[in-house]
């Protein structure tokens, strides 16, 4: 843009960019022509405002630069066609608001929605048919009304009210500092899988439902913990390194790859960068991942958990607070102990945490991460924060008003906080500096060094909603210590050392229930949480309730004013109607594969065996073999047709039980169909075991885990 627009056009934009003031209609239409010429000598015959519907995904709906005009001659009528691109036309488009989730806030004869270009986010060429390309163009999208039906629109909103509360909390600790500007940064480790086009085609149950939902484990899967980081297969290094180049193009960076520990599971992750960006590229890069994957005949799968048995995927969301002077606020730097800007943001995430730490586990709730959460890959439901032994003593040790003991090593201070020297003892390799801590994976919201770790985001998810809660949830917190240390400093200028760890310690106590350092797995650490009145929340549409919880909602809605209460119920039914609607159709997809595939499998090879036993009696051989296969496969059979009979029964009480609370009919999809999904797959696994592998109608694991 600074290439391509007058210099006052581009200065006019940055302010604008900044909050200082609103595009007017010249300067839109400036860049709106300066954007369009970029766009077409890049191929682009179209242009879509790209937005993040409730859907977990992205839509867009193209348009043609293409205008005709018509100019009125003394002859008669000439038209023309040209390519044209106003201001109006980049600001803003008019999607169909009725036909997305809405959750109650628009009907169907309430049709009108409006997507807004939003200029935090650069505008992007991608390419289309028969070599043409897309202008994309970042947006949010709100009802006719204003009220946000997409992801990005809170996010945004978040990200502004933590900015102002941030710069109100440094600007009274540090009056000199005068910053003006606080934003959120994130980088998402991606988790995917890959699959064989071929094998995916022949699976319903992935097409459909983007898992597995029968299935045995090969021999063979990741119990050698060899896949890890191992050499990655030809196609597939193939298929990340287009993708690097694809995202490259597209202003994406791409940093690290590697496998994971999953047979045919990987992970891309980007450098980080402002969160609300880094959300953008995280969703382009799945899309683009798609396209790549399908020119190498790959399918890829973001389910939390396509596989029972092996390990899941998630979306590890790496978190942190800067500053527009380029600080980062999570930094500890050498002396934490006396960094009291540092202990104090870190407080208030934790003090969001142990406020809010139901809304986080809502963030992450989904029919698909269920499978997930608790597994030996991802954390629990109980939300906790790990800091590490080091920033643990930190904060014991100010509490108590005491020497920190065995901080760190003052030969080594130069190293990051509190680090040491490992000497690995072979001649040939250097002396490598050993981190302020260990890592604990089975923390949910773990401290990594300057920023936190949130590991428990569903691999499928987008990441706005979580970070968006997660900003509010802090931004309450900034506000409620700011308020405590006015109160503390009282008349002075500003808050002094014994005013500031004044604060500190009472903010230490409050935070201490939800610091916790060891196994997250364990049934100790349950026993542990509950007395610490740390909630467990085992369900997607338990968690969901917690939306309607009155100090929840006030935080969300007043505190900080991030969703208004209509945007706050729509978002508690799309979430609800979303997990009923994915269970019932896991339901009736399960239900087809069995009753037109498995059953018809096990009728067939039972039929083959008793021909084969009824000929060799005939001909007076021993067929006690056929007839032992028969008596294992006959119980084997009857017992699925029990469960498909009891799969069938409970989808039509499901369908007919009409309620007016979407949690009502979420919470009936959680404790009446899912356990009959179970059982149904543990049926069918049992069948697949004994049937012949030339009568088993589907691709199995080997194929599926093992051929990529």
């Amino acid at each position: 843009m600074a290439k391509s627009l007058p210099k006052p056009i581009f200065a006019s934009f940055l302010k604008q960019r900044r909050g200082r003031h609103n595009l007017d209609k010249p300067t839109a239409d400036a860049i709106a022509h300066a954007v369009r010429i970029w766009a077409m000598d890049r191929g682009a015959t179209h242009f879509t405002h790209w937005f993040q519907p409730q859907t977990g995904t992205t839509a867009e709906k193209h348009d043609a630069f293409l205008s005709l005009v018509t100019n009125f001659t003394p002859g008669g009528e000439e038209t023309t066609p040209i390519d044209l691109f106003s201001g109006s036309q980049l600001l803003q488009s008019e999607p169909d608001a009725s036909s997305f989730p809405s959750g109650g806030m628009r009907t169907t004869f309430e049709a009108r929605g409006y997507t807004i270009w939003d200029t935090s986010s650069s505008m992007f060429v991608q390419d289309g048919p028969n070599g043409t390309s897309i202008l994309y163009i970042p947006s949010v999208f709100i009802s006719y009304n204003g009220d946000a039906l997409d992801e990005k629109t809170v996010l945004l909103r978040s990200n502004e009210v933590l900015s102002r509360a941030a710069c109100d909390l440094i600007n009274l600790l540090e009056p000199e500092a005068h910053v003006n500007h606080v934003y959120t940064t994130l980088g998402t480790e991606q988790e995917f899988f890959l699959v064989d086009r071929n094998m995916y085609s022949l699976r319903p149950d992935l097409k459909i439902t983007g898992r597995t939902l029968v299935g045995q484990l090969p021999p063979r899967h990741q119990q050698l913990e060899d896949h890890y980081f191992g050499r990655i297969p030809t196609r597939v290094m193939r298929t990340i390194s287009e993708l690097e180049l694809e995202c490259l193009r597209l202003g994406v960076p791409i940093k690290t790859r590697h496998n994971e520990v999953a047979p045919a599971q990987f992970e891309v992750a980007p450098i980080f960068e402002e969160a609300s960006v880094a959300v953008d590229h995280n969703l382009l890069t799945m899309d683009v991942l798609h396209k790549v994957a399908h020119r190498h005949n790959l399918r890829v799968l973001y389910h939390e958990k396509p596989y029972k048995g092996v390990n899941g995927s998630g979306k590890h969301c790496n978190w942190a607070i800067a500053t527009d002077r380029g600080e980062n606020l999570l930094d500890p730097t050498v002396r934490p102990e006396t960094n009291y800007r540092f202990i104090i943001f870190l407080l208030a995430v934790l003090r969001g945490l142990e406020q809010h730490a139901p809304l986080l586990r809502v963030a992450i709730s989904s029919s698909s991460n269920e499978h997930r959460l608790g597994a030996q890959e991802a954390p629990p439901g109980i939300i906790s924060a790990f800091l590490g032994d080091q920033l643990n003593e930190v904060l014991d040790a100010i509490e108590q008003n005491r020497p920190i003991k065995n901080f760190s090593v003052p030969q080594f201070q130069s190293i990051k906080v509190g680090g040491t020297v490992l000497d690995v003892k072979v001649a040939g390799l250097p002396h490598i500096a050993r981190d302020l801590t260990d890592r604990n994976r089975t923390s949910p919201f773990a401290f990594t060094g300057n920023k936190f770790e949130f590991r428990a985001v569903g691999s499928k998810q987008s990441p706005s909603f979580p970070v968006t809660v997660l900003n509010c949830a802090v931004t309450a917190a900034i506000g409620e210590i700011t308020q405590a240390l006015k109160e503390q400093t009282g008349d002075k200028p500003r808050p002094s050392t014994e005013d500031k760890l004044a604060v500190i310690r009472k903010f230490i106590k409050l935070t201490k229930p939800v610091r916790f350092e060891g196994d997250n797995y364990s049934e100790e650490w349950v026993k542990e949480a509950e007395a610490r009145g740390l909630p467990n929340i085992k369900s997607a549409p338990e968690a969901f309730t917690y939306l309607k919880k009155p100090e929840h909602v006030e935080m969300l809605t007043k505190t900080t004013g991030i969703f208004t209460e209509n945007e706050l119920d729509s978002r508690y039914y799309i979430l609800n109607e979303r997990y009923a609607k994915d269970i019932l159709i896991e339901a009736e997809t399960l239900k087809t594969i069995i009753g037109q595939q498995v059953l018809p499998a096990a009728f067939e090879y039972r039929k083959t065996l008793a021909e084969s036993a009824a000929a060799l009696k005939t001909a007076g051989v021993e067929t006690a073999p056929e007839v032992d296969a028969l008596n294992e496969l006959a119980p084997l059979v009857s017992a699925l047709q029990k469960e498909y009979k009891k799969l069938s029964d409970v989808i039509v009480e499901f369908c007919d039980a009409h309620t007016e609370d979407a949690n009502v009919h979420a919470q009936l999809a959680y404790k009446n169909v899912v356990p009959v999904i179970a059982s149904v797959r543990d049926a069918s696994d049992a069948l697949e075991v004994v049937i012949a592998d030339k009568y088993w109608p589907l691709p199995k694991y080997t194929e599926l885990l093992l051929t990529v």
